[in-house]
């Protein structure tokens, strides 16, 4: 992650729309499928701030990211259980003992997405799962991804297939983001038959403070959907492995 990105994620993270939305539906989920107490792990801490969220709902939680600054400013929040660390590399966690893994916009960043999910398998007790959320649709891969360091975006069935060749099982999926793809596909479509290209460092659109409040209530409206009947598209995929 580019320093000046996580710079963005600190000033961004309590209000703005995209990261209160995905850390409400990440709590939802967690909470539903694997209820604390437990040991939590994340892989790519970023902020630090879905970790304590998660501890303050009575969770062990415990992190790993390859940047020094993640890990240092999660550390002056208190999270004391987070290293830097190479999440293509073992994991330093005791087997069969996380009741859940989180890879939040994390597995498009590596080469190897196939052997991130071994690893994080290998840190799961029997009851336990991986809560993965990933961007959707190749055909959307920009100038934003390039610039996040992305290898790719995820079709469903590139992510069963990843899960598979993990040894894991998907038990839901569905997309998430809906409401931001139409304008997604008009503005990188757009670029794309301009062939316009911007190596300026990756920055959210700033909105205004009634768009990304009416942008919040979207998402709270979509995410009683995802937990009945599912979401049919979507700029991310959100989803549930276990063993």
């Amino acid at each position: 992650m580019d320093p000046g990105h996580l710079t963005e994620l600190i000033e961004l993270e309590e209000n703005y729309w995209w990261h209160v939305a995905k850390r409400k539906l990440v709590t939802e989920i967690l909470t539903s499928e694997f209820p604390a107490p437990g040991l939590i792990i994340e892989g790519g801490i970023g902020s630090a701030r879905n970790l304590l969220e998660f501890s303050q709902l009575g969770y062990e939680v415990t992190g790993f990211d390859l940047m020094e600054d993640a890990v240092e400013h999660g550390r002056s929040r208190g999270l004391n259980n987070l290293f830097v660390h190479e999440l293509s590399q073992p994991w330093p966690v005791p087997p069969a003992t996380a009741k859940a893994v989180l890879l939040l916009d994390v597995m498009e960043h590596m080469e190897n997405p196939v052997q991130l999910l071994k690893n994080a398998k290998e840190t799961l007790a029997d009851n336990g799962g991986i809560i993965i959320t990933v961007p959707a649709y190749p055909m959307l891969y920009s100038d934003w991804d390039r610039k996040l360091g992305h290898f790719r975006r995820y079709t469903k069935s590139k992510f069963r297939e990843h899960a598979e060749q993990a040894g894991l099982k998907v038990k839901w999926l569905t997309y998430w983001n809906s409401f931001t793809l139409p304008a997604a596909i008009a503005i990188r479509g757009k670029d794309k038959i301009l062939k316009r290209t911007d190596d300026s460092p990756p920055r959210f659109a700033r909105v205004s403070r009634f768009t990304n409040a009416c942008l919040k209530s979207c998402a709270n409206i979509e995410r009683k959907l995802i937990h009945s009947t599912g979401v049919p598209f979507g700029l991310s995929l959100v989803g549930v492995l276990v063993k």
